[in-house]
């Protein structure tokens, strides 16, 4: 099984860029876009000059509570630069979601509380709500993980949309938001 398709069966559609999205990356970003990937695993991440983001971060099920995962996020960390990633709220229905929001607490993520992501899917054509999680080596504020998301809406996700998908992402605006209030609940509160 290809990358993709290890990718494709693990993640839901409304999260999955297309095979030719990715590979254009892959080809025309590779400045910044990159692929990590092992018999085990597949590690899709963009790394900017202040930054990194997470796009996809895969480990087979058969290599899982074995330390791949955590490999692969120490690798990132030495980089020095926050880490940042989109991930689905806990559904009951889907053990996985749970199970991930649990590595990334342990890998001492935290939940970026005042900022808000709800995208309309271009496959399913429904609004699919994320949760953003960063890792700072420096205390980034919020304001930072929100300034980061933004670019990287702009740069990954609608890099040459339209060609891909037939139509464009909403504008980014329209996407990310912050408010000033840190009254949200934190995703991992339910997880203790």
């Amino acid at each position: 099984m290809n990358w993709y398709e290890k990718l494709n069966q693990y993640f839901p559609v409304e999260e999955m860029k297309s095979k030719e999205h990715m590979e254009t990356l892959l080809k025309e970003r590779g400045d910044i876009y990159h692929k990590d990937e092992g018999e085990h695993h597949v590690l899709m991440y963009a790394e900017l000059d202040d930054f990194i983001f997470i796009d996809y971060l895969f480990v087979a099920k058969t290599a899982r509570g074995q330390g791949l995962g955590h490999k692969l996020i120490a690798k990132l960390k030495e980089l020095g630069k926050p880490i940042l990633l989109e991930v689905e709220p806990v559904d009951e229905d889907v053990l996985d979601t749970g199970k991930r929001l649990k590595f990334y607490q342990r890998e001492g993520f935290q939940h970026a509380k005042a900022i808000g992501y709800r995208r309309k899917s271009l496959a399913t054509n429904e609004v699919n709500p994320m949760e953003i999680l960063y890792w700072s080596p420096d205390d980034a504020t919020e304001e930072k993980i929100y300034e980061a998301m933004k670019k990287t809406y702009l740069l990954i996700h609608t890099y040459k949309d339209k060609e891909f998908y037939g139509k464009k992402y909403q504008d980014v605006q329209d996407v990310l938001s912050i408010n000033d209030r840190d009254d949200s609940k934190d995703i991992f509160e339910d997880l203790n």
